[in-house]
């Protein structure tokens, strides 16, 4: 068959479905069958994964004219998927496509969760067509043989790049990539990305800067114009409605008339413990909702999760309450309306979770945001703004993650084990390692098989031989254990799971929450109550409780930050309160009671002015600056700044910040003209006073942890007998201090000072936001009282240290103090 009869194959398909290809399924399926790479930039719910799997497809039909009769057994394509929860739906497509076109073609799945049996039967004879992780692709690389495996493979898959792109699960792809690009030579490489702004760069990412792959590739865009509807819920009396808040319960009534008015509502939070929370609060208020209503989040069993998502397919469900874990990829036809619980921090993440509603090409989407505090309705404005203009944030690449580099050279050296020439040609042709010198190379070969110049002597560093012909390879059945039990990127608190006494399963706790009950103490986890009684192998031994808490597991990480994108349009909401009230959304109307007081007690900055704030309370001097640029952001400034006063001035500050600003409190009062006039914002000697503002060693040694689990420098312990995270960070500790005295020109030890400051602290943005503020004019107002704005970041600083209760009661008497003015 020539490509016209290929492509009319596709077109009778859609059509028997009553369907219409888009344009740019039509620009992939033909891009593919002339052989071209590429990223295809497509909205949640467009079809693009049709847009793929049937030039795969056809490519196969092309190629074995005889398929019917003759077919040739072997791994075809690989479709990548960075969330588990997406392969079911996936394989569905895939073969429901086959089915139709008779290809005979088979399609498994590989992941955590598949069984030790039937990956012994994929090892035997691997399906056609493969859906698996960034993970298990990488463990496929470590099996023996892996070159076999894939030499016939003509297609690779990667989809939902965006999310990949910018974590070290996409430094993994990269890897696995240049492997395979080499083995296979008849192999296609493909992205599927939402809309990011740069996306270029992440097609150059995908396919490796120098590349030929990248030389003879297509972006293709979906230009669906898709109508996304964002209403803010406004409280009805915004005097008395909250200046500070992370959970927005007070609105929760406004939401009720929202669910029953729609088929299904998704009703997002940022956090599974704010996720857990409404869930609870709902059911409590109207209990006429169970059974009707369910909880989605990444800690929950994967069998309630799955429910879930086939309970809101076949409609059974009037609302579900979830966090990220259903942002992606998933189709919900049914879902109707979503409603986003507090600022989404960032564009994407808004307009991914807008595209679950209206889940269906030329649909509109609805989108309610519900604020959880007052100011936070300047962000419902500004995402306004950002779907007006079609902003969306950049996703920054990694460069040089050596831990990643170390682990995937050992993966090589299990399986077939490798030639250091060949490898390194291919390393460099990466986006992350373009830069990498024969230096770094030599170092990075010496410690996989010496273990580093400090650890020498100890055997269990040296992990891989060079054999007499310079092939390197693991010949130890335990290191080869081992590395294939840690091999992945993502680090986090080590993860208990929740059961029953009598076995039944419920999700999976981090250890720094359990580690603060003691027996007897009951919390709110998976929508019960549950009271705990023990911890034994990894396992919380728990039973249910009817009595009521206030407990919530936290997770690590679940403090978001605003994106750069959003900061600026953040901004802009702010400047417009001095537009013409014709030219301002409702939102920022609703706020002028706010902003009035705030003008009385202070002022609102103008687009030329940067705004610092003092007053004094019982709990000290306040000093408060609004750079409006997101909490990471603000907490290296507002460290960089106290180190620059105190080296003026015998003082010492604590630091307090959230996205809007930074708190500075002492004990003693500033004199605050003197301090701005000694170019308190130059970004002249920026890292310097940065390394000794902050303690970024301390900030290093947490972020080391996670380089030496990666790079396998700490072994994180067998299933169900993990290493408790009390131990790793002790042992990861030991080893940064080592190479502190001993060796600091270690790249794993210079790694953690890297990522500090480029990922944690953001330290490109910290300087643009410096030479912004230093182009503004100072409006330094010393206040009488707390001020509107200042109330958010004060309140933050006080739950660390009240109770909810005596916290409440302390706002209430710092509000009624304030509007009594």
């Amino acid at each position: 068959m020539n490509n016209d009869q290929l492509y009319q194959l596709a077109k009778n398909w859609f059509h028997a479905q009553d369907w219409k290809p888009f344009a740019f399924q039509k620009q992939s399926w033909k891009a593919f069958l002339q052989g071209k790479n590429g990223l295809l930039n497509a909205p949640t719910g467009s079809g693009k994964t049709y847009a793929l799997w049937f030039p795969i497809m056809l490519n196969y039909l092309k190629q074995n004219p005889k398929y019917k009769t003759t077919h040739k057994k072997g791994l075809k394509a690989v479709w990548i998927t960075p969330l588990r929860a997406l392969s079911h739906e996936i394989k569905q497509s895939a073969e429901r496509v086959n089915e139709d076109l008779g290809t005979g073609l088979t399609v498994g799945i590989r992941s955590g969760d598949t069984s030790t049996k039937e990956r012994a039967q994929q090892k035997k004879n691997m399906p056609d067509l493969l859906i698996t992780t960034p993970e298990s692709l990488q463990l496929l690389l470590s099996s023996k043989g892996y070159d076999k495996t894939f030499k016939n493979c003509s297609a690779i898959v990667v989809d939902e790049w965006h999310e990949l792109l910018g974590t070290k699960r996409g430094v993994q792809m990269e890897l696995g990539l240049s492997r395979l690009k080499t083995i296979a030579k008849d192999l296609r490489i493909w992205g599927i990305s939402a809309t990011i702004g740069n996306l270029d760069q992440a097609r150059e990412v995908l396919l490796g800067p120098t590349s030929k792959a990248l030389q003879n590739s297509v972006l293709i865009k979906a230009n669906l114009n898709k109508k996304i509807k964002v209403k803010s819920i406004i409280p009805k009396e915004m005097e008395t409605f909250p200046w500070r808040g992370h959970l927005g319960i007070r609105l929760l009534e406004d939401v009720i008339p929202i669910i029953n008015k729609s088929k299904t509502t998704l009703l997002f939070t940022n956090t599974r413990s704010q996720c857990e929370i409404w869930f609870q609060k709902i059911l409590e208020k109207h209990p006429e909702y169970a059974g009707e209503i369910a909880m989605h989040h990444g800690s929950i069993n994967k069998e309630t999760r799955i429910w879930v998502e086939q309970a809101i397919r076949r409609e059974n469900l009037k609302a579900v309450v979830c966090t990220s874990s259903l942002d992606l990829g998933v189709d919900f036809a049914p879902v109707e309306t979503v409603v986003q619980i507090g600022g989404p921090k960032g564009v994407a993440r808004f307009l991914q979770r807008a595209g679950r509603s209206g889940h269906r090409p030329g649909k509109e989407s609805v989108i309610y945001f519900l604020p959880t505090h007052a100011i936070e309705l300047v962000e419902a404005s500004a995402l306004q703004q950002a779907v007006k203009l079609k902003a969306v944030e950049d996703r920054i690449p990694y460069l040089n993650s050596f831990d990643v580099l170390i682990q995937y050279l050992v993966t090589l050296a299990i399986s077939d084990g490798f030639y250091p020439d060949q490898i390194f040609k291919e390393v460099t042709d990466t986006f992350c390692f373009q830069a990498l010198s024969k230096a770094q190379w030599t170092w990075l070969l010496n410690f996989i098989v010496l273990g580093s110049q400090s650890l020498q002597s100890y055997d269990e560093y040296k992990k891989v031989e060079v054999e007499s012909d310079g092939r390197f390879v693991v010949h130890h059945r335990g290191i080869a254990m081992r590395h294939r039990f840690q091999i992945g990127t993502i680090v986090g608190d080590a993860n208990l799971s929740v059961r029953y006494q009598r076995g039944g399963y419920i999700g999976t706790i981090e250890e720094s929450f359990i580690s603060k009950l003691t027996p007897g103490d009951v919390f709110t986890f998976a929508g019960r109550n549950l009271e705990f009684i023990r911890i034994r192998d990894m396992q919380v031994h728990v039973r249910n409780s009817t009595k009521k808490t206030r407990k919530v597991p936290s997770w690590m990480g679940g403090r978001l930050t605003l994106s750069a994108q959003m900061s600026r349009l953040l901004r802009n909401e702010l400047y417009s309160v001095y537009k013409d009230p014709a030219q301002q959304s409702s939102e920022i109307k609703a706020l002028h009671p706010l902003f009035e007081q705030q003008g009385l007690e202070s002022a609102v900055p103008k687009p030329d002015e940067f705004l610092i704030e003092t007053f004094k309370t019982r709990d000290g001097y306040h000093h408060i600056f609004y750079p409006f640029e997101g909490r990471f952001v603000h907490e290296a400034m507002g460290s960089l700044l106290a180190y620059r006063i105190s080296l003026l001035l015998p003082v010492t500050f604590s630091l307090a910040f959230n996205d809007y600003g930074f708190e500075l409190l002492s004990d003693q009062e500033v004199d605050m003209q003197q301090v701005l006039d000694n170019d308190l914002f130059s970004t002249a000697y920026l890292l310097e006073d940065l390394q000794k503002s902050l303690n970024s060693t301390e900030m290093a040694r947490r972020k080391f942890r996670d380089i030496a689990v990666i790079s396998g420098l700490v072994f994180t312990g067998y299933p169900d007998k993990g290493i408790k995270m009390k131990h790793l960070q002790s042992s990861s500790q030991l080893l940064f201090d080592v190479f502190r005295e001993y060796e600091s020109d270690n790249l794993l030890f210079q790694q953690a000072f890297t990522e500090t400051f480029e990922h944690q602290l953001e330290e490109g943005r910290l300087r643009l936001a410096l030479e912004r503020i230093a182009r503004q004019e100072i409006l330094w107002k010393a206040c009488n009282n707390p001020t509107p704005f200042s109330f958010p970041i004060i309140t933050d600083r006080l739950r660390e240290k009240l109770s909810s209760e005596k916290l409440a009661d302390r706002i209430k008497r710092m509000s009624a103090k304030l509007m009594r003015k």
